[in-house]
């Protein structure tokens, strides 16, 4: 098909990228090690993460994962947040030929169950914060190996401070109880005594398994290969070379504070990073405002890679102007809309464009971004990426002419293979031609930039999460005093968008206060309703079906505008 978006494209950016340079993202990772030994890697808390230094503790992860009788294609869950021991599991584990299980800290044990069981894994590395969770579903898994790991544990001298702190003062850390678990570094210790042997992953290995609720809200793992993030790692490499280059030669300084299990930064701010001997600064708790701003005070930050809401609450807040942004080369909002009135803010407070991305965890993520050269907020989500066909199609799969509306379908290297043990719902997104049918609705103005103007029909967006009415839904209607409810998503200053649920009583004795508690026990954070309202029925369609729509205008709540 015609690719008109690639007149569009700044100078020194290829039409179409090259991979065979590199035989896996284990292959990537080793050149880089190879050509970086003594640069720094990732930095956390004030400990820092040599290339050679996650070379070795990889090579060790990897060995103990072996030493256990872990074979190629096993899946490894990681329940971590933006700690020094990811990179080490993720990197370790690619290298012991296992498929990496993204999994969210805060899950409820409903959801980690849910996670565990559809990716079948036997080992889980998690964060003792979380480990009262795990305790209380894993009899129900195939979970065999428990590796638990501390804030400290790689922090050096001060990690038995940090470790009191936050078990002791914080009290972040509820008691647990998991027999047969092994401590982090045992683990690296015991790996490092059975020696690794290189698995050597082809691109065509599964690398990880992505988990999306997708269009049904039904947890699926898009099947992610090597192939898919390698191509997705170069094809950012090379849209952000205009801005990349003028480091010339010297290390590029990527601020990660989207987690690391969020595939917009593990592609971004993981694997890119390393691929061009970058350093990663983690941060584990982007919500701590202050803490944030502390720690990007003290790196001259080239890349930031964020979400709409996050660049809303630092420039809320009073110390932002403390932080220095001439180093800043290009600062990408991804994961949900950036909205009009953010970028100018940002752009006035930086001096900077914020320019915006677009993409699913089926497509690694990203699919299309704004050029890095641009001088003003475009209000579009940019240009198909290098090797990317985007096709504009009817609802009879038909392309329809360049500048109308219709579905969003994608081709291109980052595609997933596919939905983990899910042929039927594989079907459902593919077409005969090899498109992803991606469930947003967008057009091409005449330039080639991609203009979403819908998402996935209820999709709810909250702070760059997919949020999927058919799960809330399911939780509140479990509640026995609960006769029906539809959730649709609202318009929310700090979040972007929240939930809210209507709900029919089936006990009348049934108050807010009642539900949410429910709700909290069973949903993660970001997934609780904001606004719950009771009614005495709700709008359906003549074969019975709720009807969101009509909900949200009964609400004059403006449907969602899609985002990347």
């Amino acid at each position: 098909m015609s690719r008109p978006w690639l007149n569009e494209y700044p100078p020194g950016v290829p039409p179409d990228i090259d991979l065979s340079g590199c035989e896996s993202l284990v292959d990537m990772c080793e050149q880089t090690f190879a050509r970086f030994p003594e640069r720094a890697a990732f930095t956390c808390m004030g400990a820092t993460l040599g290339y050679a230094a996650l070379d070795a503790q990889s090579a060790h992860f990897a060995g103990w994962l072996q030493s256990r009788g872990l074979r190629k294609d096993s899946r490894v869950a990681l329940m971590l947040p933006n700690v020094l021991q990811y990179p080490v599991a993720l990197i370790g584990s690619l290298r012991a030929g296992c498929i990496v299980v993204n999994v969210n800290p805060l899950y409820t044990a409903r959801e980690l169950s849910q996670q565990l069981i559809d990716s079948g894994a036997e080992t889980i590395v998690i964060l003792e914060n979380f480990a009262a969770t795990l305790q209380k579903v894993l009899a129900g898994t195939a979970v065999r190996h428990v590796v638990v790991t501390s804030m400290g544990d790689m922090l050096g001298g001060r990690g038995r401070i940090v470790d009191f702190v936050v078990r002791h003062v914080r009290r972040l850390v509820p008691a647990w109880t998991l027999p047969g678990h092994v401590g982090w570094s045992a683990a690296l210790a015991a790996g490092a005594r059975a020696g690794y042997r290189p698995a050597a992953p082809a691109l065509d290995d599964i690398a990880v398994l992505q988990y999306t609720g997708g269009t049904t809200g039904v947890a699926k793992g898009a099947i992610l290969l090597h192939r898919n993030l390698l191509a997705n790692t170069i094809q950012s490499e090379a849209w952000l070379a205009p801005a990349l280059t003028r480091r010339a030669g010297a290390q590029v300084i990527t601020a990660a504070a989207l987690p690391l299990y969020h595939i917009f930064a593990l592609t971004v701010c993981g694997f890119l990073s390393i691929r061009i001997g970058g350093l990663a600064v983690l941060i584990p708790n982007p919500r701590d405002i202050r803490g944030l701003i502390k720690t990007l005070s003290a790196y001259p930050v080239h890349s930031f890679p964020a979400v709409n809401t996050l660049y809303n609450a630092l420039m809320d807040h009073p110390d932002f102007g403390r932080l220095d942004f001439s180093q800043l080369l290009v600062a990408v909002g991804g994961g949900m809309a950036v909205q009009e009135a953010v970028a100018r803010r940002w752009a006035e407070r930086t001096g900077r464009v914020l320019v915006e991305g677009y993409g699913l965890s089926e497509t690694s993520p990203i699919v299309s971004c704004t050029p890095v050269t641009a001088t003003a907020y475009s209000g579009s989500v940019g240009l198909p990426m290098p090797s990317t066909d985007v096709s504009i199609r009817d609802e009879s799969g038909r392309e329809v002419p360049n500048g109308e509306t219709g579905e969003v379908c994608i081709r291109g290297p980052q595609v997933m293979a596919g939905y983990w043990q899910r042929p039927d719902e594989t079907d459902k997104v593919m077409t005969a031609d090899g498109f992803l049918r991606s469930g947003d609705i967008g057009r091409f103005d005449a330039h080639g930039n991609l203009k979403l103007v819908d998402r996935k029909k209820d999709l709810i967006l909250v702070s760059g999460f997919n949020v999927y009415p058919n799960e809330i839904e399911d939780v509140v209607a479990s509640h026995p005093g609960v006769g029906e409810v539809a959730a649709v998503g609202i318009n929310d200053d700090k979040s972007g968008e929240a939930v809210k649920i209507f709900v029919v009583r089936r006990d009348p004795g049934l108050t807010e206060t009642d539900l949410r508690a429910f709700c909290r026990e069973r949903l993660t954070a970001y997934k609780l309703p904001r606004t719950i309202e009771f009614r005495e029925a709700l709008p359906k369609t003549n074969v019975g079906k709720i009807l969101r729509r009509a909900l949200r205008e009964e609400g004059a709540i403006p449907p969602p505008t899609a985002g990347g």
